[in-house]
Parts: C-alpha cells; structure tokens; sequence
C-alpha cells in the first residue's frame, strides 16, 4: 500500500510526467509491420525532414503518419510553446491493435480468415 495522502500520491505520480509534446493515433487500419517500415525512417531526423520525407513516400502508412507528426508539431507549438525549427523525432511506434476477422469464401465450401490488423501510432517530439 502507498503511504501517504492521495493528493499527495498524485502529484508524486504526476511529477513524474513526460512533458514532451507527443501525438498519439488509436486503431489506425494499418499493420504494425507496415507502419514501422514508415516510423524507422522518421526516427531521429528533425521535423522539416520527416515531414518531407512522408510527402513522397508512396506507402500509404505515410499519409497517416505524416497528418500525426503534424498534430505532434501543432501540440508542441501550442501547448508547450516551443519552435517548430529546434523540433526532432525522439520517439515514435507503432503498438499492436486488435484484429478484425473476416471470411474469404473459397472453392468447394470452406472458407479462409482474413485478419485486418490495426496498430496504436505514437510520435513523441523533442527540442534540439
């Protein structure tokens, strides 16, 4: 058991917060494999080239990602009023959702599953 007054547990606890501005996107219909494929190559750069290099990559995991790096930019920005030059990608991945499961009919009366996966995207900023 915790000692001492529940205010007090909860700052401790929110003491302890991370203060870095993050964006966060839950059941997004894309594998975790495919969106890590995207998430790798953002991993470390600074914003302007993440953005960038999200505009011209045909997967379209990117398109997600890139509309969650820009609400991440706009959550620093505004929250935490911070630059968006000095920004760059500390974190960012993909956790897995669950899985939707549908029949594929197939010859002579069966039928196949087809698992439709979902993922949780994080992207977490961080100043330079």
């Amino acid at each position: 058991m915790a000692k001492g007054h529940r205010s007090q547990i909860k700052r401790e606890r929110n003491a302890n917060k991370d203060t870095r501005p993050s964006a966060k996107l839950s059941y997004a219909r894309v594998s975790v494999q495919k969106a890590c494929f995207v998430l790798d190559a953002i991993r470390g750069k600074d914003v302007t080239s993440a953005l960038a290099l999200l505009t011209y990559n045909p997967r379209y995991a990117s398109s997600i990602i890139k509309k969650l790096l820009e609400s991440a930019i706009a959550n620093a920005e505004n929250n935490n009023g911070m630059n968006a030059e000095n920004l760059y990608v500390a974190e960012c991945y993909a956790n897995k959702g669950p899985t939707m499961k549908r029949v594929r009919p197939r010859a002579q009366g069966r039928a196949y599953r087809i698992e439709k996966r979902m993922s949780h995207i994080t992207v977490v900023l961080d100043e330079r």
